[in-house]
């Protein structure tokens, strides 16, 4: 049986291509749950079934209603990618606020290993939240992945979400 990945993707770039994740996800052995911001699932809404049909599993973007019951399998690795700014401040000070935040919020201290791979511009990057959510984030357990491990923010207008390195978030997972 497959181990289960929770994929949560959030509205930069690379969500454009999150269906390349998804199947690099798979290709690795990863019984792959997508999540999106509700941002994120903006961008998809129109072919939300494909994404569903590829990954096997509804796409969550919001919270479940009382009573309703869970659609996602326990997840056995969540990998945030790509992680916002935006949700990277959020996530880094404790606001979980959307489905996709708040899984991972409670996730990595229920023991499950969580990995968190970037995709913002340098000018976002420079904003003084961000070394502090990263800090946070790193103290809790979470495995952030910048530099040669991961993804560093580009110069503005310059990044290349196409080229986003799904296999580095992939690989930091590997060993869980």
């Amino acid at each position: 049986m497959s181990r289960v990945l929770y994929l949560i993707a959030c509205a930069a770039g690379p969500t454009q291509f999150i269906d390349t994740g998804v199947r690099r996800a798979q290709a690795a052995g990863w019984d792959t749950c997508l999540i999106l911001t509700p941002s994120a699932a903006r961008w998809w809404e129109t072919r939300l079934g494909e994404l569903e049909a590829l990954a096997g599993h509804g796409v969550r973007s919001q919270y479940k209603l009382p009573g309703e019951s869970d659609s996602l399998p326990k997840a056995d690795a969540m990998l945030v990618a790509p992680l916002s700014s935006t949700s990277l401040n959020k996530w880094g000070a404790g606001i979980a606020d959307t489905l996709a935040i708040g899984l991972v919020s409670e996730g990595v201290h229920m023991g499950v290993p969580v990995a968190a791979m970037p995709y913002f511009n340098r000018a976002q990057g420079a904003q003084p939240a961000v070394a502090r959510s990263i800090a946070a984030l790193r103290d809790q357990g979470v495995r952030y992945l910048d530099g040669p491990d991961g993804y560093d923010p580009h110069p503005p207008k310059q990044g290349d979400p196409q080229a986003f390195p799904w296999g580095r978030g992939l690989a930091a997972l590997a060993s869980t």
